[in-house]
């Protein structure tokens, strides 16, 4: 199957960000985007490279062979309702919102159509995202074709829908969580001497370096870890300190209140 024209419902910070994305390298041109949103002018960068932008969902998805659903939860009933009887016989349905089955999305667009979950993160934008996919009533090649799509944006994984909760935790609030380690080391940067804009370039390439290490190579994390902690050394009089201070059972538990923020939002 090939894409020819892709809708965008949504034009918030995921949806502009996917839409960043699709564009990088000529992925797609800017003339096979459409993207809506309430408030269009909000949208005026991407109208300036020639996508198309409205207000009107169910003339976005007219023509569209893709249509990434980038709204609320608590909208999504109402805006697929809305686009369905626009839909080309078909088209292939992603939904980006938190917590909605796909079962619960055919319920309101009826059957017929491929849907997928995906949950990317804002690193779509600059082609460097996990993204964790579902697949519900679509064929292999369907599959490999949103499989695909996401790769040239990251990297992208098939999993099990029941893992897609815990996938936007890890993956989607995990960037917020890595920018806000960032943000601490930064902080502690300035404390020791160094000025604001030089501590965030060295905290941001160390955390850039050490995820490249683990990625490149296939190590466990404690084994790199080993490798920069000596006997009485700074290094691990630092890990020590940090971890008398809750900071591995803190992060954990914070992956584990937004996983049940989600639950309890079903």
């Amino acid at each position: 199957m090939e894409v020819r024209a892709i809708a965008i419902i949504g034009g918030g910070n995921l949806g502009t960000a996917i839409a960043g994305g699709l564009m990088a390298d000529d992925l797609f041109k800017p003339a096979q985007i459409t993207i809506t949103r309430r408030r269009v002018k909000l949208l005026s960068d991407f109208h300036a490279q020639g996508v198309r932008v409205t207000d009107d969902n169910s003339a976005a998805v007219q023509d569209a062979d893709l249509v990434f659903l980038g709204v609320k939860p608590y909208q999504l009933e109402e805006v697929v309702k809305e686009i369905a009887p626009s839909l080309k016989p078909g088209a292939i349905l992603v939904s980006l919102a938190t917590g909605i089955a796909s079962s619960q999305i055919e319920s309101y667009c009826g059957s017929g159509f491929p849907i997928f979950r995906a949950m990317p993160n804002t690193a779509i934008e600059i082609g460097e995202s996990m993204t964790c996919i579902s697949a519900f009533n679509a064929t292999s090649d369907q599959e490999k074709l949103v499989l695909d799509l996401f790769s040239q944006m990251g990297q992208a994984l098939i999993i099990p829908e029941e893992l897609m909760a815990a996938s936007t935790v890890l993956a989607a609030c995990g960037i917020a969580y890595a920018m806000r380690f960032i943000r601490a080391a930064t902080q502690g940067g300035i404390e020791i001497g160094f000025g604001a804009k030089l501590a965030l370039q060295i905290s941001a390439q160390t955390i850039k370096g050490a995820a490249d290490l683990l990625i490149q190579k296939g190590t466990h994390p404690e084994d790199e870890i080993d490798k920069v902690t000596t006997p009485r050394g700074v290094t691990i009089s630092g890990l020590n300190e940090m971890e008398h201070q809750g900071f591995s059972s803190a992060l954990i538990k914070g992956l584990l209140t937004s996983f049940e923020k989600i639950d309890n939002n079903k």
